[in-house]
């Protein structure tokens, strides 16, 4: 039997193989499109039994090839990025695909755990996984808006689990190939790296410079939820999935710098230090995301608690610092 991951050679979906490979799980068929080849990275120290492109991969299922023989599907393959205008490749590449393995897992009674997104939200300021308080701002939040309603609307007739997750802003290992849709933590280390600091934008929504807040979530919780629902096959739904707490862009940019100096073993710094030092700057807010921005995002985690995953999720502080750690031992080895 197979564990089937897509977007495998992604962010999270590289991560969760890792962490099936930690729990002895290698019967891992690892569906991806390659046309950025430099993804493979991510799983070179990872355990997979084959590798198939996507659109092979769905030819396969329609074809009957896998039938009978998977246990679960972690569907993470998607289309990311916010500022794509291409709505027919985002509907196709999000949403059709994530359609057809729907109706595989489910006639074949197999779980099917999928990723959905925070943007379905907008720009809204309740963020509870209930309809009236979704309004996308942008053709990727559609796509994962219209997925999400067609899995309520025909919730009832699952006989096997069908669990979304909609991630906030998720940070960590692995994300190094997704250039400008990398989190704030990578491009903040990255700046710092090479500039001695780093660059925010200015402020918006009426938010002063650099407090715009997101729920920003270590892509090490993602994981650790998706194992738990892995482990719970009974439990199905739609989840939000960040910490539940709002922290500022300042947050972030404070946390990264602070990470980079304490592998120097030079003291941390107060936001207003790094600013008087020119280590941290602001740049004017781009015209081309104004009206398409979230500048508040915090995960209402009720639904995730009331069916028994009470861990705590790392702060900013404690998260970044694990990130920026694991990349100074990749420019280290580099």
């Amino acid at each position: 039997m197979y564990t089937i991951v897509t977007g495998a050679c992604g962010f999270i979906g590289a991560n969760l193989v890792k962490a099936l490979n930690e729990r002895g799980e290698t019967n891992i068929i690892a569906v991806d499109n390659l046309s950025r080849a430099d993804k493979f990275k991510n799983l070179v120290d990872c355990e997979i039994i084959d590798y198939i492109d996507k659109q092979d991969f769905l030819d396969l299922v329609m074809a009957g090839h896998f039938d009978g023989a998977v246990e679960a599907v972690l569907h993470e393959g998607a289309c990311s990025d916010t500022m794509e205008s291409d709505g027919r490749y985002m509907m196709a590449n999000n949403y059709r695909y994530s359609l057809s393995l729907l109706d595989f897992c489910t006639e074949q009674e197999i779980p099917f755990l999928y990723a959905s997104s925070a943007s379905v939200y907008g720009g809204g300021s309740v963020f509870m996984e209930s309809r009236e308080f979704e309004a996308p701002l942008n053709v990727y939040g559609y796509s994962k808006f219209l997925f999400d309603q067609v899995v309520r609307r025909r919730s009832n007739d699952f006989s096997s689990q069908v669990a979304g997750f909609r991630y906030f802003n998720v940070y960590g290992p692995r994300e190094q190939h997704k250039g400008r849709m990398a989190s704030v933590a990578f491009h903040f280390f990255n700046q710092f790296q090479a500039e001695g600091r780093v660059k925010l934008f200015e402020g918006c929504d009426g938010y002063e410079n650099g407090e715009q807040r997101r729920d920003f979530v270590s892509v090490a919780d993602v994981v650790k939820v998706n194992m738990f629902f892995l482990d719970h096959p009974e439990r199905s739904g739609i989840y939000n999935l960040g910490t539940g707490r709002a922290q500022s862009f300042n947050d972030v940019a404070v946390a990264t710098i602070n990470a980079c100096r304490a592998k120097k073993g030079e003291a941390s710094l107060s936001l207003a230090q790094l600013r008087a030092q020119g280590m941290i700057e602001y740049v004017a807010f781009p015209e081309a995301l104004r009206g398409k921005y979230q500048s508040f995002t915090q995960a209402d985690l009720s639904h995730l608690r009331s069916v028994g995953y009470y861990a705590e999720f790392a702060t900013v502080e404690e998260g970044v610092f694990d990130y920026v750690g694991h990349m100074v031992n990749a420019l280290d080895a580099s």
